[in-house]
This record gives structure tokens, sequence and C-alpha cells, in this order.
């Protein structure tokens, strides 16, 4: 029984629903990477409703595109959407904004669902300068690795209890099918 603390994302598959917890994600993801985990649970609950306001997302009809490159919003894409499997994820750093900043320039997501678009970008304010350098190091030392990895689970419990609003923002765009 989860928690009721833990946040639900709730999608279809073939009309039916499918819950997914954060905690349920996390686990499927492994301890790698919780930061980015959030991260993409975070897109996953702005993005949704814009996508249909009436009904969850038909999970395996969802497409993403994002400059972001890191293994747990792919893996969270993954275990919600299956979108990884489907040919549906994409990793495009064409897609950056490097103009808004290290910071947040490749936190940039874009999810279709049949004639919408939602494209979202990570708020500034959620990143720190320490977590952007330590995560870029090339050949951390075991002291700079154990610190990334307090660090991504000190961002990943800050981030869950936000709401996805006020961590990204969205920008919905109607598609000719």
């Amino acid at each position: 029984m989860p928690h009721p603390d833990d946040p639900v994302l709730r999608v279809h598959e073939d009309g039916r629903p499918i819950d997914f917890t954060f905690q349920a994600v996390r686990d499927y993801h492994g301890h790698f990477a919780p930061a980015g985990v959030a991260h993409a649970f975070k897109v996953m609950q702005l993005a949704f409703p814009l996508l249909d306001p009436s009904a969850p997302v038909e999970r395996r009809e969802v497409r993403i595109d994002t400059a972001f490159a890191g293994p747990g919003a792919r893996d969270a894409f993954e275990a919600v959407t299956r979108a990884v499997t489907g040919g549906r994820y994409t990793v495009d750093p064409s897609l950056a904004e490097p103009d808004r900043g290290v910071m947040v320039g490749d936190f940039v997501f874009h999810l279709r669902y049949r004639a919408r678009l939602v494209r979202s970008r990570l708020r500034p304010g959620h990143l720190g300068e320490e977590f952007i350098t330590l995560a870029r190091t090339a050949d951390p030392t075991a002291e700079q690795a154990e610190r990334l990895r307090r660090l991504k689970l000190e961002m990943a419990a800050r981030l869950l209890p936000l709401r996805a609003d006020s961590v990204y923002e969205a920008e919905l765009t109607l598609e000719h099918e």
C-alpha cells in the first residue's frame, strides 16, 4: 500500500488505469539518480493533465524529446510511459536553451500526445552551482562522488513536495493531427 504522502501519476493502458507512485518509479530506476527521477516525475505531473484534461493519457502514446540526458529522468519516463522501449524517447541536445544559463538550460522536456505538445522547462532556483559542478566532474574523487550522491537525495526530497508548476513552467501547443 503506498504511503499517503507518496505522489501518484495515473496513466491508462488500453483504457485501464495504472498508478505509479514516486517510490515505485524510483525503485524501478535504482539509486543512482533520484534527482533525475524527481525532475521527470514533476514534468509528468505538470504535462499529463495538459496533454489530456479529461482523462489520464494512454501511456504508450506519449512521446518525449529532451535536452536532458540524465539516466534518472530516462528511467522515470520509461517506467511510466514505456517511451524508451517504444522508440518514443529522444535526447536531443538542440533542445537545450543555453541562453537561460548552465543551471537550467538542459532541463527542457517536450511531451507530445495526440494533437497536443507541452514544452516544459525548469524554473530557476532548483539547481545549485555545487550540484552542477559535481555532476559535470569527469573523474570525481570519492568525497566528491559521495557529496553528489547526498545532493541528489536532498534535491529529490526537496522537489517532491513542491507543486509541479512551481518547479517547471509549461506551454501547451495544439498541433494538427
